[in-house]
């Protein structure tokens, strides 16, 4: 039996590590298999959590706890997300990259929240878009490709390093026919264009944002409109790209002028297209992969920053598709020797 302690601050920071009802501690002893319990440090001035089992899972559970701790320490609550991230990260034997993960906030939201990486991933790609002139980015649900793209438009537009914002998508519907909408030119694509709202909304606030767009300093269009234009010293965020052909995500990259920034994100498994159409995002992705100056970055299900849930209806999807692949593939060569055989036996 092993006993490892680490020294708290502060009861609050001890309130915030442990969770509403112990619920964090109960996490991290059923994720290691050891036992967590806080005492009074032996000198009798503060806090401490003693952690207890094998060797191994102790000095595992100690790293987790080590960065919690910091998160705590500044101020944070503890979420479930950071928890399961964590846990996961070190179980993974990926400690090391929990570093990477600093306080950096480089965004206040109108509400005053602050904007910072959750994951690594998450680190990698805000610092891909403060890198690279293109940025195509890949991934599930919940991993913030949108909101951290306009966020950092935002940062970008305040710093005077670029003297607009431009947001466009393609107009897909996704699987539902929703037939002609009533109202102007506007109020026909703004539908489409909803989640692109929601995020300026959250950064900037509803009036500003109104302000912002009649000044044309923001520019909300559909794909189509981008068509003939050079885009000078602007910061451009193409979202659901998975919707695009070909054709549409070439001409829409090489709309690229002078002091501009084009952030381009999708996810490659909810793609709308019709039948027989190839996504110019996933095309996008293995061309311009080797580009200098273009950063190809892929999220994956652990970047999930939305409910846990979230999470695990993605990996549920990826098992039922790659086990149904497979499926595919055993017909396929099942039929295959079938025809085999069969042609063998005619020939004799």
């Amino acid at each position: 039996m092993t006993e490892k302690k680490m020294i708290l601050p502060s009861a609050e920071v001890t309130r915030r590590l442990f969770g509403n009802f112990d619920r964090n501690a109960q996490r991290l002893e059923e994720a290691f298999k050891v036992r967590m319990y806080n005492r009074l440090d032996t000198d009798g001035t503060g806090d401490c959590v003693v952690l207890e089992g094998d060797g191994e899972a102790v000095a595992a559970a100690y790293d987790a706890l080590d960065y919690l701790r910091k998160i705590a320490e500044l101020g944070n609550e503890l979420t479930d997300q950071n928890v399961d991230y964590v846990i996961r990260m070190v179980s993974e034997g990926e400690t090391s990259q929990l570093t990477e993960l600093d306080d950096d906030c480089f965004f206040v939201t109108a509400r005053g929240k602050p904007v910072k990486a959750k994951t690594v991933g998450q680190k990698k790609y805000v610092d891909a878009i403060r890198r690279s002139t293109i940025v195509i980015c890949t991934g599930p649900a919940g991993t913030g490709k949108t909101y951290l793209a306009v966020a950092m438009a935002v940062k970008a537009m305040r710093a005077h390093e670029v003297s607009r914002i431009i947001l466009t998508r393609p107009a897909v519907e996704a699987g539902e026919k929703l037939g002609f909408l009533p109202g102007d030119l506007q109020s026909k694509i703004d539908p489409y264009l909803r989640p692109l709202y929601d995020a300026l909304y959250e950064m900037l606030g509803a009036e500003t944002v109104a302000k912002l767009i009649e000044k044309m300093t923001i520019e909300i269009a559909p794909l189509a409109y981008m068509r003939g234009r050079t885009l000078d010293d602007s910061f451009i965020i193409l979202d659901e790209a998975q919707n695009t052909t070909q054709e549409q995500m070439k001409m829409f990259l090489t709309r690229l002028g002078s002091g501009s920034k084009i952030v381009v994100t999708g996810d490659l498994t909810q793609t709308d297209l019709p039948d027989g159409k190839r996504s110019g995002l996933s095309a996008a992705v293995r061309i311009l992969k080797n580009v200098e100056d273009i950063t190809v970055h892929e999220f994956t299900e652990r970047d999930v920053v939305r409910h846990r849930l979230v999470q695990r209806i993605i990996m549920a999807y990826d098992r039922y598709d790659r086990e149904r692949r497979a499926k595919q593939s055993e017909n396929k060569e099942a039929v295959r020797r079938f025809t085999a055989r069969r042609s063998g036996g005619e020939k004799q």
